[in-house]
């Protein structure tokens, strides 16, 4: 279980708060307006950003660790590829940092590429990708750094309309495979509705504890309802 506790973000008088849990398992996603400090909770939980308070993993105290010790994989808006190497070693850099890969890990990585629709692209480098490609890239290394929590910090914002639906239901299958707990970052409700059995809502300074994605959808809050009528 991935746990806030009395969480608090102080960034130049821009707070957020948190308070709550998500299950093991569960596909959580957090909305909410632009600006409201969605991206700045996942970087919380992955120790990018400092903070007050405790994030708990199964009751461990992951606070004071750095977030190479965290139980905790991050694909970012970029998906932060390296320009300079290939698909390959993209990936491979969620096995080794230094890239001294033995032929098992290479056999690892072209499996994970083959699992993601990247079979026998791994010698392209990201400019020779398109922009599926190179977010199927990210989530094949996130797959094989097979960390419990892996959070997505909107990482399809810039793909059509199809092909964002079908990387959405890609991440939900492989989540689902290895049983991690994820939260990802939508500007898209549609994207919620799609892969997450709850929805956490940021808006006002505090990320709110998880509601059922059909029920907050149902019987929206206040915040929601004024998000929801702006995007719409």
């Amino acid at each position: 279980m991935l746990t806030l506790e009395t969480l608090h973000i102080d960034l130049d008088g821009f707070t957020l708060d948190a308070d709550f849990s998500v299950e093991t398992g569960r596909r959580v996603a957090v909305l909410g307006p632009s600006g409201a400090g969605k991206s700045t909770l996942l970087a919380a939980i992955a120790g990018f950003q400092p903070v007050s308070g405790r994030v708990l993993w199964d009751e461990t105290d992951l606070t004071p660790l750095p977030p190479a010790q965290r139980p905790v994989t991050m694909i970012f808006q970029d998906n932060n590829l390296f320009p300079h190497l290939t698909a390959a070693q993209n990936v491979g850099l969620g096995l080794r940092p230094d890239l001294r890969l033995s032929r098992d890990d290479k056999a690892r990585v072209d499996e994970a590429l083959t699992r993601v629709g990247l079979g026998g692209l791994g010698t392209r480098k990201p400019a020779a990708l398109s922009g599926g490609q190179a977010a199927r890239v990210a989530l094949a290394r996130a797959v094989l750094r097979h960390k419990p929590v892996m959070l997505l910090d909107e990482p399809f914002g810039a793909l059509g309309p199809a092909l964002r639906d079908e990387m959405l239901g890609l991440v939900r299958t492989l989540a689902d495979e290895v049983g991690a707990t994820l939260l990802m970052v939508s500007h898209e409700p549609e994207d919620a509705k799609a892969i997450a059995h709850e929805v956490v809502l940021v808006a006002d300074g505090r990320a709110h504890a998880p509601v059922p994605t059909a029920e907050i959808f149902a019987n929206p809050p206040a915040a929601l309802r004024d998000y929801l009528g702006r995007e719409g």
